[in-house]
Protein backbone atom coordinates (compact mmCIF):
# COMPACT_ATOMS: atom_id res chain seq x y z
CA UNK A 1 0.00 0.00 0.00
CA UNK A 2 1.54 3.28 -1.12
CA UNK A 3 0.12 6.37 0.59
CA UNK A 4 -0.96 8.75 -2.16
CA UNK A 5 -2.52 12.21 -2.03
CA UNK A 6 -5.03 13.43 -4.58
CA UNK A 7 -3.70 16.00 -7.02
CA UNK A 8 -5.67 19.26 -7.09
CA UNK A 9 -7.62 19.71 -10.29
CA UNK A 10 -8.60 22.97 -11.92
CA UNK A 11 -12.03 23.92 -10.66
CA UNK A 12 -14.56 24.57 -13.39
CA UNK A 13 -13.61 21.48 -15.38
CA UNK A 14 -16.54 19.61 -16.88
CA UNK A 15 -17.02 16.03 -15.67
CA UNK A 16 -15.93 13.45 -18.24
CA UNK A 17 -18.74 11.11 -19.18
CA UNK A 18 -18.56 7.37 -18.62
CA UNK A 19 -20.56 4.22 -19.24
CA UNK A 20 -19.91 1.68 -16.50
CA UNK A 21 -21.66 -1.39 -15.13
CA UNK A 22 -22.81 -1.32 -11.54
CA UNK A 23 -23.10 -4.06 -8.96
CA UNK A 24 -26.86 -4.04 -9.66
CA UNK A 25 -26.27 -5.05 -13.31
CA UNK A 26 -27.33 -1.61 -14.63
CA UNK A 27 -25.12 0.70 -16.68
CA UNK A 28 -24.45 4.23 -15.44
CA UNK A 29 -23.40 7.42 -17.19
CA UNK A 30 -23.71 11.11 -16.35
CA UNK A 31 -27.18 11.07 -17.96
CA UNK A 32 -28.33 8.89 -15.06
CA UNK A 33 -27.78 11.90 -12.76
CA UNK A 34 -29.21 14.60 -15.05
CA UNK A 35 -31.85 15.64 -12.50
CA UNK A 36 -29.36 15.97 -9.64
CA UNK A 37 -28.19 19.41 -8.56
CA UNK A 38 -24.85 18.06 -7.35
CA UNK A 39 -22.87 14.89 -8.01
CA UNK A 40 -20.14 13.31 -5.94
CA UNK A 41 -17.86 11.02 -7.92
CA UNK A 42 -15.92 8.87 -5.45
CA UNK A 43 -13.09 6.64 -6.61
CA UNK A 44 -12.99 3.83 -4.05
CA UNK A 45 -12.25 0.12 -3.84
CA UNK A 46 -12.84 -2.76 -1.45
CA UNK A 47 -9.43 -3.44 0.05
CA UNK A 48 -7.95 -0.01 0.84
CA UNK A 49 -7.90 0.68 4.61
CA UNK A 50 -8.53 4.39 3.96
CA UNK A 51 -11.73 3.56 2.06
CA UNK A 52 -12.79 0.98 4.63
CA UNK A 53 -12.38 3.66 7.33
CA UNK A 54 -14.67 6.16 5.54
CA UNK A 55 -17.19 4.03 3.64
CA UNK A 56 -19.87 4.30 6.35
CA UNK A 57 -19.42 8.09 6.31
CA UNK A 58 -19.87 8.12 2.54
CA UNK A 59 -23.14 6.20 2.90
CA UNK A 60 -24.30 8.61 5.64
CA UNK A 61 -23.34 11.60 3.49
CA UNK A 62 -25.30 10.23 0.53
CA UNK A 63 -28.35 9.69 2.74
CA UNK A 64 -28.01 13.15 4.29
CA UNK A 65 -27.88 15.11 1.03
CA UNK A 66 -29.88 12.95 -1.42
CA UNK A 67 -33.20 14.55 -0.38
CA UNK A 68 -31.74 17.94 -1.33
CA UNK A 69 -30.67 16.91 -4.82
CA UNK A 70 -27.20 15.43 -4.45
CA UNK A 71 -26.30 12.12 -6.07
CA UNK A 72 -23.22 9.99 -5.58
CA UNK A 73 -21.50 7.32 -7.62
CA UNK A 74 -18.60 5.16 -6.43
CA UNK A 75 -16.13 3.95 -9.05
CA UNK A 76 -13.65 1.12 -8.54
CA UNK A 77 -10.79 1.47 -11.04
CA UNK A 78 -8.32 -0.98 -9.51
CA UNK A 79 -6.75 -3.82 -11.48
CA UNK A 80 -9.00 -6.68 -10.36
CA UNK A 81 -6.65 -9.32 -11.80
CA UNK A 82 -3.89 -8.29 -9.41
CA UNK A 83 -6.35 -7.42 -6.60
CA UNK A 84 -9.15 -10.00 -6.72
CA UNK A 85 -10.68 -8.58 -3.52
CA UNK A 86 -11.77 -5.65 -5.74
CA UNK A 87 -13.59 -7.89 -8.26
CA UNK A 88 -17.19 -7.26 -9.28
CA UNK A 89 -18.35 -10.24 -7.20
CA UNK A 90 -16.64 -8.81 -4.11
CA UNK A 91 -17.99 -5.33 -4.94
CA UNK A 92 -21.52 -6.74 -4.89
CA UNK A 93 -20.94 -8.19 -1.44
CA UNK A 94 -19.43 -4.94 -0.12
CA UNK A 95 -22.28 -2.81 -1.49
CA UNK A 96 -24.86 -5.13 0.06
CA UNK A 97 -23.12 -5.53 3.41
CA UNK A 98 -22.44 -1.81 3.80
CA UNK A 99 -25.82 -0.67 2.51
CA UNK A 100 -24.51 1.45 -0.35
CA UNK A 101 -27.32 3.79 -1.39
CA UNK A 102 -25.46 4.89 -4.51
CA UNK A 103 -24.29 3.04 -7.62
CA UNK A 104 -21.00 1.18 -7.20
CA UNK A 105 -19.47 0.62 -10.63
CA UNK A 106 -16.38 -1.05 -12.08
CA UNK A 107 -13.99 0.87 -14.35
CA UNK A 108 -12.41 -2.27 -15.78
CA UNK A 109 -10.42 -0.48 -18.49
CA UNK A 110 -9.31 2.27 -16.06
CA UNK A 111 -10.18 4.84 -18.72
CA UNK A 112 -12.54 6.70 -16.40
CA UNK A 113 -9.94 7.06 -13.65
CA UNK A 114 -7.51 8.41 -16.23
CA UNK A 115 -10.10 10.84 -17.61
CA UNK A 116 -10.73 12.19 -14.11
CA UNK A 117 -7.01 12.11 -13.22
CA UNK A 118 -7.87 10.07 -10.14
CA UNK A 119 -4.82 8.76 -8.30
CA UNK A 120 -5.93 7.37 -4.94
CA UNK A 121 -8.74 5.72 -3.03
CA UNK A 122 -10.70 7.55 -1.89
CA UNK A 123 -10.41 10.33 -4.46
CA UNK A 124 -13.48 12.56 -4.12
CA UNK A 125 -14.89 15.01 -6.66
CA UNK A 126 -17.94 17.26 -6.24
CA UNK A 127 -19.67 18.62 -9.32
CA UNK A 128 -22.46 21.19 -9.56
CA UNK A 129 -24.96 20.81 -12.37
CA UNK A 130 -24.77 23.91 -14.50
CA UNK A 131 -27.13 23.68 -17.44
CA UNK A 132 -26.60 20.26 -18.98
CA UNK A 133 -23.09 19.76 -17.59
CA UNK A 134 -21.52 18.90 -14.27
CA UNK A 135 -18.78 21.38 -13.34
CA UNK A 136 -16.07 20.63 -10.77
CA UNK A 137 -16.46 22.73 -7.63
CA UNK A 138 -14.58 20.66 -5.02
CA UNK A 139 -11.85 18.03 -5.11
CA UNK A 140 -10.41 16.99 -1.77
CA UNK A 141 -10.76 15.12 1.46
CA UNK A 142 -13.94 13.86 3.08
CA UNK A 143 -13.15 15.32 6.49
CA UNK A 144 -10.30 16.07 8.88
CA UNK A 145 -9.91 12.62 10.45
CA UNK A 146 -10.01 9.67 8.09
CA UNK A 147 -9.24 7.12 10.80
CA UNK A 148 -11.38 8.14 13.78
CA UNK A 149 -14.86 9.37 12.83
CA UNK A 150 -15.68 10.33 16.41
CA UNK A 151 -12.86 12.90 16.28
CA UNK A 152 -14.00 14.63 13.08
CA UNK A 153 -14.25 18.39 13.55
CA UNK A 154 -14.52 19.57 9.96
CA UNK A 155 -16.61 17.79 7.34
CA UNK A 156 -14.98 19.29 4.25
CA UNK A 157 -17.00 17.49 1.58
CA UNK A 158 -20.29 18.06 3.43
CA UNK A 159 -19.52 21.79 3.69
CA UNK A 160 -18.76 21.90 -0.04
CA UNK A 161 -21.99 20.04 -0.87
CA UNK A 162 -23.93 22.48 1.31
CA UNK A 163 -22.37 25.42 -0.55
CA UNK A 164 -23.17 23.93 -3.97
CA UNK A 165 -26.76 23.08 -3.04
CA UNK A 166 -27.20 26.59 -1.63
CA UNK A 167 -25.80 27.99 -4.89
CA UNK A 168 -22.92 29.61 -3.08
CA UNK A 169 -19.34 29.34 -4.14
CA UNK A 170 -17.12 26.77 -2.45
CA UNK A 171 -14.66 29.14 -0.81
CA UNK A 172 -12.89 26.89 1.69
CA UNK A 173 -9.38 25.57 1.28
CA UNK A 174 -9.52 22.27 -0.57
CA UNK A 175 -7.14 19.89 1.13
CA UNK A 176 -6.18 16.72 -0.73
CA UNK A 177 -7.69 13.35 -0.06
CA UNK A 178 -5.27 10.59 0.87
CA UNK A 179 -5.33 6.86 0.52
CA UNK A 180 -3.92 3.94 -1.39
CA UNK A 181 -2.78 4.55 -4.92
CA UNK A 182 -5.03 3.26 -7.66
CA UNK A 183 -3.74 -0.14 -8.71
CA UNK A 184 -2.97 0.38 -12.39
CA UNK A 185 -2.72 -2.48 -14.86
CA UNK A 186 0.72 -3.55 -16.03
Amino acid sequence: MALTYSVQKELGRVAPDFDLEGVDGKRYSLKHFAHSRALVVAFICNHCPYVIAVQDRLVALAKEFAPRGMAMIAINSNDTSAYPEDSMDKMKIRARDKGFVFPYVLDETQEVARAYDAVCTPDLYLYAREGSEFVLRYHGRLDDNWKEPEKVVRRDLAEAIQAVLSQEGVTMDQLPSMGCNIKWKG
